[in-house]
């Protein structure tokens, strides 16, 4: 297994990374340190008795960093450190609520949290500003449970796709305000641009749409480019392509990865399987390449470079790029113009390839001029950093989440080409930044062959090898043999192979794909080549060693 690091965009990974915490081993029998161990909370004597153990949540183990108190550091305790400690336990059994699905008392738990941070503050000013960093952390973490609503405890659904956002617009046309007309002129007269620039009626149509209507829609797809951007700026840069082509991808999907059209186009550049094939977007079972965001830019800067070699017109290329190059050939056959706007307004080419390359140049226009149309404080997403790790067998994201800790929902987004929450072997796995070197050591604790199926449990307070045999629903004798365990002895903290039965394969649902017009430009190696170069470093990983358990530390 290897590891690379990459950057392109996640917004959750840097807040789960403030929150992590590391902690000593003690040698024990079957020991083996191979994940940091969870954080033991304070025990408040006047506290009520947290809820029972629910099933496991791999998303809630993030904790703010003040509240990562170590019982041995401190010999004293003030005020402020026992609220510290209230708030921590409080945070913690707010979780396990979470985790249960009890949202009300999840809430008042947080609630609770949160107001004894605020007193701690106020008994101890002198170190406000290190309650105020704890209470940030605390809050974001709480508001990253709202937004997922529970999402982070339940296997992403890998079936779901989105539908292209701007697709019905493309075969609608808008009226014009007479007084758009020389206001865009001018902007477009001091306006620099790699990709020409035209203003007519289409495109003055689509400024007006996305100026009323289509304005959430224009900063929805602004605010997710934020987290592709320079992915897609240094490909094009690599291909020698205008950086206002960027555009076509928020044409085309509005910037979301699995997206998918009426025609069976899929991803963030809506590529037939077909076409995708041709340009090495593989598709199989487990994954299509089509939904990789870096990938399938790959293959769409190599298309329209390709695009733009043989028509010699960036309108013509967008248009092909659209419609396919065949279609686009034979208008110009047919009308002797090589000139989209001429092939526009003879209506030989289909409708909504006369309205895809006005939308295009109308977000383009008002990208470049985004003040004069209120996009200024537009805030874009955070680009997404993230380590690759190639696996080595067929493994789950399951079993990822397991060991670095972050929800299946995060790992279904960096992986947004899996199809089933499992990655094939010899796949480049997206994990959050950070975290590739720690699942690359504990991985090799799992027999490749099981990889597909055994998960890492941790032990929590109260938990028996009987209790979490009954939660996975397999014979504790099952776990035992898994980790060499000669008693059904566990202690909080330890974490312990689960052997899982792989899930049976269900069919896989293929939508049909249209097959694309025009000759097969071939698939160039590069590609593949130019994936890799952008890797930062890469780790080798030595063979699996036996199975073992990991024991707590000591406290």
């Amino acid at each position: 297994m290897q590891v690379r690091k990459n950057v392109v965009l996640f917004p959750l990974a840097a807040a789960l990374a403030a929150a992590g915490c590391g902690r000593t081993p003690r040698l024990a029998e079957f020991q083996m340190a191979f994940l940091p161990l969870a954080p033991r909370a304070a025990v408040v004597a006047d506290d009520p008795e947290p809820p029972p153990v629910p099933a496991p949540n791999v998303y809630l183990n993030e904790l703010p960093a003040l509240l990562n108190v170590d019982p041995q550091v401190s010999d004293r305790k003030t005020r402020a450190d026992a609220l510290i400690q209230q708030a921590e336990r409080r945070f913690q059994r707010g979780k396990r609520y979470y985790q249960s699905k009890d949202i009300p008392n999840a809430r008042r738990d947080f609630d609770a949290a949160v107001d004894l941070t605020l007193e701690a503050s106020a008994v101890d000013p002198d170190d406000r500003s290190a309650y105020q960093a704890s209470l940030d952390s605390m809050v974001d973490a709480i508001h990253r449970f709202d937004l997922l609503d529970m999402g982070a405890a339940a296997t992403p659904d890998q079936d779901k796709f989105d539908k292209a956002p701007l697709e019905d617009i493309l075969q609608m046309t808008f009226p014009v305000d007479p007084k758009l007309k020389d206001r865009v002129r001018e902007q477009v007269s001091a306006t620099s641009s790699q990709l020409p620039l035209s203003v007519n009626d289409a495109v003055l149509g689509y400024i007006q749409y996305f100026s009323n209507r289509g304005r959430k829609s224009l900063i929805n797809g602004l605010e997710r480019s934020g987290r592709y951007a320079p992915m897609i700026q240094r490909i094009l840069d690599e291909e020698g392509l205008p950086q206002e082509l960027i555009r076509l991808a928020q044409a085309e999907s509005g910037f979301i990865p699995r997206a998918i059209s009426r025609k069976a186009a899929g991803g963030m550049w809506q590529f037939l399987a077909s076409r995708g094939q041709q340009y090495g977007l593989s598709r199989t079972v487990y994954a299509d390449e089509r939904m990789d965001p870096e990938k399938a830019t790959h293959a769409a800067a190599r298309h329209l470079r390709d695009l733009y070699q043989e028509f010699g017109d960036w309108y013509l290329a967008m248009a092909a790029y659209d419609c396919g190059p065949v279609t686009v050939e034979k208008a110009v056959e047919r009308t002797g113009y090589a000139d989209f706007w001429e092939l526009r307004r003879l209506g030989v080419l289909p409708v909504e390839t006369t309205n895809y390359v006005p939308i295009i140049l109308a977000m383009t226009i008002m990208e470049k001029n985004a003040s004069e149309y209120g996009l200024d404080s537009v805030q874009f997403d955070p680009p997404l950093e993230y380590d690759t790790v190639d696996v080595q067998a067929p493994t789950s994201l399951a079993l990822i989440s397991d060991i670095t800790g972050a929800p299946l929902a995060e790992l279904a987004s960096l992986n947004p080409a899996l199809l089933k929450g499992i990655a094939p072997a010899d796949y480049a796995l997206h994990v959050p930044k950070g975290s590739g070197s720690q699942l690359m050591a504990a991985i090799q604790l799992v027999p490749s062959e099981h990889r597909n199926a055994w998960r890492i449990h941790e032990v929590e307070p109260g938990e028996t090898l009987a209790s979490i045999a009954r939660r996975y629903g397999i014979a504790a004798s099952g776990i035992l043999a898994a980790n060499h365990l000669r008693s059904a002895e566990t202690a909080e903290g330890d974490r312990l192979l689960i052997p899982l039965a792989p899930r049976p394969e269900a069919p896989v649902r293929r939508a049909a794909a249209r097959a694309p017009a025009g000759k097969k430009p071939p698939v160039r190696a590069a590609a593949r080549k130019a994936v890799a170069a952008s890797s930062k470093s890469s780790v080798s990983a030595k063979p699996a060693p036996p199975v073992v358990v990991a024991r707590a530390a000591a406290r």
